[in-house]
């Protein structure tokens, strides 16, 4: 019979130690040829305590060997088991709480009386007595006004003198008082001061060279821009006023700079939606010449107009466009009023009141459609383009 092998068993592993710390997981440990090297100790300080040897170097009277040993695991009493633990009893053999109205109330609690409760609302403040106001009267209508009443003595203000006499505009009187320019009897005039009205007033010659470099512009307004000053969203037609504007065919000897825009106001009114020759100037005397109130320079105008309904034209427009028509009350000066074609009308008139063309049109049965400003006293638009301007030569008069 062949020799079997023999089987070597493996010897049983030690009893492991209750005492022993286990060991935690985590990454593995790295090899001893990879671990850092010990720290040096450090040398020992003079006076310093020794540390103490460890514990299996320790000698026979150290206190360690004075403790007695911990008993192990299997010497431990074991605690009782779940099943050596009484039942707990069941929810039906559990004594029930009394209920709150099977309670004993407290001694003396159905003999106090009851409290009253504090009234926390707001004491109602009772509404004051209204106090009787006194009734001002209503205020007295203001009586219209009037100009004022010529003095007895007959004498004149100044400058108004100086603007009758067509020298300046009263605005340029009063500055050129105040400069000093402008002597009665010799004597430098004020603010004020009255005059005969055949009084003889010398003006300073300097007066004369800044009036002369005043400027007034001639500007061929498109439709969309306001005369004045800016309003609903347009802006003015003085914004157009700028080199890059001015016409190329200007024969006018004055280099543009931005003082000409000092002070430059419209002599006159255009319509947003009108177009044609616009004025705009530095000189008092064009302006009230141009928009005084007793003006007679004449401005022309093309409209172009369609009956309201649609139809021959009304009959007798010439004529009630004429003379015969009034606006708010008051009666319009004559206009001289012509056919261009057979539906543009050429109208002359010698006033301007606001959108004065369009409410005489209305007022004899048409609507205008398109208008446009071609002449004011001898100046006439001519070849301007549209945006653009050029200056008010010296040799030209309205």
């Amino acid at each position: 019979m062949a020799d079997r092998p023999k089987i070597k068993l493996k010897p049983a592993a030690p009893a492991r130690d209750p005492w022993r710390q286990p060991v935690r997981a985590g990454a593995p440990r790295p090899p001893k040829s990879l671990r850092p090297p010990p720290a040096p100790a450090a040398p020992p300080v003079s006076g310093a305590a020794e540390p103490r040897p460890p514990a299996d170097r320790r000698g026979p009277g150290s206190r360690v060997d004075e403790r007695p040993p911990r008993p192990r695991t299997e010497e431990r009493p074991l605690r009782p088991h779940s099943e050596d633990r009484p039942p707990r009893p069941r929810a039906d053999e559990r004594p029930k709480r009394p209920h709150a109205d099977e309670r004993h109330p407290r001694p003396g609690h159905d003999e106090r009386p009851p409290q009253p409760r504090p009234d926390t609302r707001r004491p109602v403040v009772p509404a004051a007595r209204p106090i009787a106001q006194p009734v001002s009267p209503a205020p007295a209508a203001k009586p219209p006004r009037t100009a004022p009443p010529a003095p007895a003595d007959g004498l004149v203000r100044v400058s108004k003198l100086i603007t009758e006499r067509g020298i300046a505009s009263r605005r340029e009187a009063d500055d050129w008082i105040e400069a000093g320019w402008v002597r009665v009897n010799g004597q430098p005039a004020v603010l004020g001061q009255r005059v005969a009205s055949d009084q003889a007033i010398e003006i300073d010659p300097r007066a004369r060279t800044e009036q002369a470099q005043q400027v007034t512009i001639l500007l061929h307004k498109p439709i969309g821009l306001v005369s004045g000053q800016a309003e609903d969203g347009y802006e003015p037609a003085v914004t157009l006023i700028k080199p890059a504007n001015r016409w190329a065919e200007d024969k006018a000897r004055i280099n543009f700079h931005s003082g000409h825009l000092r002070g430059l106001a419209p002599a006159g009114r255009l319509d947003i939606d009108s177009t044609g020759l616009l004025v705009f100037t530095q000189d008092g005397r064009v302006a009230k010449k141009l928009i005084g109130d007793e003006t007679r320079v004449e401005k022309e105008y093309l409209v172009r107009v369609e009956p309201v309904v649609p139809g021959d034209m009304p009959e007798h427009v010439i004529n009630r466009l004429t003379h015969g028509l009034e606006l708010d009350g008051v009666q319009l000066k004559p206009a001289k009023v012509s056919w261009a074609n057979e539906d543009q009308l050429r109208i002359v008139l010698r006033e301007g009141r606001k959108r004065q063309i369009r409410r005489m049109c209305e007022l004899v049965g048409l609507k205008v459609t398109g208008l446009k400003r071609v002449r004011i006293g001898s100046i006439v638009l001519g070849q301007l383009p549209l945006g653009q301007w050029r200056y008010l030569d010296e040799f030209e008069r309205f």
